[in-house]
C-alpha cells in the first residue's frame, strides 16, 4: 500500500545545494567576503586576474607522464602507478576531485598490488596551478593514508603554495557551481 499524503500538500521541492559547500570550516569572515564577491559578480574576475591560464593536459597519456614526472622529483621510493587517468565519474559519483587506490590480489603464493590515481574530467581545463594541486594531494596519499599534519606537510614539501591553492581551487570550485561557468573574462 502506497502511503498518502493530505489532501492539498505539494512535493516537496528539493533543497538547493549550499553555494559554499566547499568552503565548510573555514572562518565566517571568509565567508561573508566570498559570499559579497558572489553577490556583486567579482569572484570570476578575481580569479581570473590571478590563475589567467589553463593547462594543455588533455589526455590520460599527457596526464600519466605528467605525474610520474612530479612522483619521480618527490617520491622516488614510493610504490609505482599501475594507472593514472582522467574520471568523469569521480566529481558526481564520489564527491571527489581525486582519488587514489590499491588493489590486492593473491597471484599464486604471493600478494600482487595494483595502485592508481583518478583525476576528475572537471581538471582537464584549470589552470595549472591546481591540477599539480590536485596531484600533489593524490600522490601525497601514496605515503600517508589520512588527512593528517604528516600528510599536509608532505604536500607543502611537493608543492610549497599547497593550502593557498587548495583555498582558490575551492573558491573555483564555488564559482563553478554557483554561476555554472568557470571563471573567466568578462565580455
Amino acid at each position: 500500500m502506497k502511503p498518502s499524503r493530505p489532501p492539498g500538500t505539494a512535493t516537496p521541492l528539493p533543497q538547493p545545494r549550499d553555494p559554499l559547500r566547499y568552503l565548510t570550516g573555514y572562518q565566517p569572515a571568509v565567508l561573508e567576503q566570498v559570499r559579497q564577491l558572489l553577490a556583486s559578480e567579482q569572484l570570476g574576475k578575481v580569479l581570473h586576474k590571478k590563475y589567467p591560464d589553463t593547462h594543455d593536459i588533455r589526455s590520460d597519456k599527457a596526464l600519466f607522464d605528467y605525474v610520474q614526472g612530479l612522483k619521480a622529483e618527490y617520491l622516488r621510493s614510493a610504490e609505482p602507478l599501475n594507472k593514472i587517468c582522467f574520471d568523469s565519474r569521480l566529481h558526481v559519483v564520489h564527491h571527489a576531485l581525486g582519488t587514489h587506490t590499491s588493489v590486492s590480489r593473491v597471484q599464486g603464493s604471493r600478494l600482487k598490488s595494483k595502485r592508481e590515481i583518478r583525476i576528475a574530467t572537471l581538471f582537464k581545463s584549470v589552470p595549472p596551478e591546481f591540477l599539480r594541486m590536485i596531484v600533489v594531494h593524490e600522490l601525497a596519499h601514496l605515503k600517508e593514508k589520512a588527512h593528517d599534519k604528516a600528510f599536509y606537510q608532505l604536500c607543502t614539501y611537493m608543492e610549497p603554495d599547497y593550502h593557498q591553492l587548495e583555498f582558490d581551487l575551492r573558491l573555483y570550485l564555488t564559482q563553478i557551481e554557483f554561476l555554472s561557468q568557470p571563471p573567466g573574462p568578462v565580455g
